[in-house]
């Protein structure tokens, strides 16, 4: 969840393969799923796993997360399990205020659960506070023998060094290590904790690599020896701009935050990043809450946003946005679905595509020429914005072309930059035959333009006084 002293999501990796499966799983298919909205469970009631984390135990798909009281009160961490991620089963709440005096009065946020394969014990952790107020900030455990089953309190308490608790998530490596990810010192540092060997407490602090850099939200995976930590900002209930960053080692050294995505996560926050693994691969899916406190709402009326991760490299992340999302659980596979239709951008002169330099998602990122490719980097749609004008998206950012600081001088830069209402970000396509077309800023009046009409990659777009030029005619071809 969104917060300085609110509640939050969190993210962590849990890829967990068991045996504890009650009845014959339905078969997966191919499923579609509607972004910014909720789910039902299969007797129809709403799915309530917000700030929660999956786990896949045989052939289900478990999810817990937070359950609320109409007064955004603690109720219960509840549990569903699915074959596809789409069609929810209600196992259980298996963790209430009944279960121990602690949780009477309290309030339970980002839980998550793995399981230990020495002990055969699913731990639970997730982060405590006292229902009043948000000065408590501790981590907690809870343990049970099943999966879905009434999950035993084992206590709340603060890191060994005393730091707060707050947003978590939880990661098990591939050596068995499990780690406990949280946001720390007043919600300034994102501190990595390895735990004990039985899951159940703090063993020693293994890294603390964005001090002072005030993130939450964190989501931990790992991908081709790559892991990545996925994490959003402080911002109260209001969505920000996400940041990921990577190392080869959970130790580090950690690369700084980049950002990814658009300047709102698309509306929602970091809860978990799930790896889909099947037949023909794996496929990570980014699983955020749009917080119903940011539509004037409460926890409960929180909608889901699930999005799929690209990896344009090994080490680096996209995070595009589709209104709908297409699963198969048992390929592997998550895909967008709707939005475009999409296109490539290709100037006459060159034949080269309109580039996000290094795919950076990044507010002022350059826009150039580059050699045509599948990149959604090079990918745009289009949004009407009245009047015979447009904003033209990046795919894989969800922000805008820009003429830089609002200019009207000629050879000002073209960047990408988050979306807004102003017009040096709304664009008229001219049809200058042949396919081709100008593409004349709002605010100016005048054309997209390659710099100095050079056909070499990473020449520059600018604005330009509108001529016959076939640096200023660009193609629109389907993506």
């Amino acid at each position: 969840m969104l917060r300085r002293a609110l509640t939050y999501v969190s993210a962590a990796l849990l890829g967990v393969t068991a045996f504890l499966v009650t009845g014959p799983p339905a078969q997966a298919a191919t499923v579609l799923i509607t972004n910014a909205t909720q789910f039902t469970d299969s007797a129809g009631a709403v799915v309530h796993a917000h700030g929660g984390g999956v786990i896949k135990v045989g052939s289900y798909y478990y999810w817990f997360g937070e359950n609320r009281n109409a007064d955004n009160t603690f109720k219960a961490v509840s549990a569903y399990r699915s074959t596809d991620l789409k069609t929810w089963e209600f196992r259980n709440n298996v963790l209430t205020q009944a279960s121990d005096p602690e949780l009477a009065v309290a309030n339970i946020e980002r839980p998550k659960v793995v399981l230990n394969s020495t002990t055969g014990k699913f731990v639970m952790w997730m982060h405590k506070e006292n229902g009043t107020d948000y000065n408590q900030a501790r981590a907690a455990v809870a343990v049970s023998d099943t999966i879905d089953g009434d999950y035993t309190w084992k206590g709340s308490f603060r890191p060994p060094t005393g730091t707060t608790s707050r947003d978590m998530a939880l990661f098990k490596d591939d050596d068995g290590t499990a780690y406990q990810i949280t946001s720390a010192a007043g919600n300034a540092d994102l501190q990595i904790w390895r735990l004990t060997a039985d899951y159940t407490a703090y063993a020693s602090l293994t890294a603390n690599p964005w001090a002072g850099a005030f993130r939450e939200a964190p989501a931990l995976f790992k991908r081709n020896g790559v892991y990545f930590m996925l994490t959003s900002g402080n911002s109260g209930w209001k969505p920000n701009q996400q940041k990921y960053a990577t190392a080869t080692s959970i130790a580090g050294p950690w690369t700084a935050m980049t950002e990814i995505g658009d300047d709102t996560g698309y509306g929602s926050q970091t809860t978990f990043v799930l790896p889909v693994q099947g037949t023909t691969g794996t496929s990570y899916l980014y699983m955020g809450d749009r917080w119903g406190n940011s539509m004037g709402g409460a926890v409960n009326d929180s909608q889901y946003v699930w999005l799929p991760l690209t990896f344009p490299t090994r080490t680096t992340m996209n995070l595009p946005w589709y209104p709908q999302i297409s699963i198969d659980t048992e390929s592997g596979t998550v895909t967008g679905a709707g939005g475009g239709p999409y296109y490539n951008l290709a100037a006459r002169h060159s034949g080269k595509c309109l580039d996000i330099s290094d795919n950076s998602a990044a507010d002022g990122a350059v826009a150039l020429q580059y050699t045509c490719t599948s990149g959604i980097n090079q990918q745009w749609r289009l949004k009407d914005t009245g009047n015979g004008y447009v904003q033209i998206l990046a795919q894989h950012s969800g922000k805008c072309l820009d003429v830089a600081g609002n200019s009207t001088t000629d050879g000002a830069f073209v960047n990408q930059y988050r979306c807004t209402t102003g017009t040096n970000q709304q664009w008229q396509f001219q049809d200058q035959g042949g396919g081709y077309y100008r593409l004349v800023a709002r605010h100016s009046g005048k054309c997209l333009d390659v710099k100095d009409a050079s056909t070499t990659n990473g020449a520059r777009l600018i604005q330009w006084p509108c001529g016959t030029g076939t640096n200023q005619q660009f193609q629109r071809r389907a993506a």
